[in-house]
């Protein structure tokens, strides 16, 4: 068992270029206050791209609907806000808490079948959950979105800025927060048994694991994070829309760690910064086109290889100089 022990504890030190990581993300807040706006839609779709990760690169289960917890976090913390209190931490936690519950709940529609069978799974709730929150208008304004949603000071004390200098730095903290906890999560015992199911979950269960046990618990983990960046997106921007439920969150976030890789955790971040300054970019070069570019980038992506295209020399086979 001391082997064990060791094992793990080897296999969860710190690298140093996660604490560069780490720095990097908390200097940005300093040296580039001009670009908050965007750096906090990337701290929110890494953070989106991190729920994924820890059941797509971890558990093994595909998701075309992750957005379906994305937008039940949103939501409630937006309805909170305007109903309830504007405190921005409390109404975290209550969308924190209403997703990881929608979470485990629904986790028991996809613990059998195929791949594909989740997949479509995944993304009949979500489709379900955009049609509700359609149709409930009185409640969530519809088409039109939840409208009027002020947040009150961060701690009582900062407010929110048109410049989002305090919403990064809000958003940013609760990634670090996310990212830390699920670090430990996915470095545990538990996390290795996740591992274990994601590569061979007949094999998993036939040495006494509770695969279902360990999916519902990972599936509502998950949701519970996701629920934090649709969370964050409405306390920031002070709305929430339909918008949040729709396929293409889904897909973005799926690209997302396509970009930036699985099974690690910082997948998301190092896609999400990717993904969003190419769209920034490409969308300012040619409006028209952008998708276009972006399609072609992950072609480029798929077919060379993740590895290879960070190291041009080795696509001949030539050896650098």
């Amino acid at each position: 068992m001391s082997a064990v022990s060791q094992s793990l504890r080897a296999h969860a030190t710190w690298r140093w270029w996660e604490f560069a990581l780490l720095a990097v993300l908390l200097v940005s807040w300093l040296l580039l206050p001009s670009h908050a706006l965007l750096l906090n839609e990337i701290a929110i779709l890494a953070l989106f791209a991190l729920s994924l990760d820890l059941i797509l690169g971890y558990a093994g289960v595909v998701s075309l609907g992750h957005a379906a917890f994305f937008g039940i976090g949103s939501y409630a913390a937006a309805l909170f806000a305007k109903l309830v209190m504007p405190d921005p931490l409390v109404g975290m936690v209550v969308a924190v808490a209403i997703a990881t519950a929608l979470g485990a709940l629904f986790s028991v529609l996809i613990l059998r079948g195929t791949d594909l069978t989740r997949l479509m799974v995944t993304l009949g709730i979500a489709s379900i959950l955009y049609e509700l929150a359609n149709k409930l208008d009185w409640l969530t304004g519809g088409a039109d979105g939840l409208q009027g949603v002020v947040m009150g000071p961060l701690l009582g004390q900062f407010e929110f800025d048109l410049g989002g200098r305090t919403a990064y730095a809000y958003t940013l903290a609760v990634l670090i927060v996310c990212l830390l906890l699920a670090r430990r999560l996915v470095h545990s015992p538990f996390g290795y048994s996740l591992q274990a199911l994601r590569d061979n979950r007949l094999r998993a269960g036939s040495i006494g694991l509770s695969v279902n046990l360990r999916l519902v618990a990972v599936y509502a983990v998950a949701a519970g994070i996701a629920g934090a960046a649709g969370a964050l997106l409405a306390q920031t921007s002070g709305f929430s829309s339909l918008d949040v439920f729709e396929f293409h969150r889904s897909a973005e976030v799926m690209l997302v760690l396509v970009i930036g890789g699985t099974g690690y955790l910082y997948g998301g971040i190092f896609g999400a910064i990717v993904f969003k300054l190419l769209h920034d970019l490409i969308s300012a070069w040619t409006p028209q086109y952008w998708n276009f570019w972006l399609g072609l980038f992950l072609v480029v992506l798929v077919l060379v290889g993740r590895e290879k295209l960070m190291r041009p020399w080795t696509w001949f086979g030539a050896k650098k100089s």
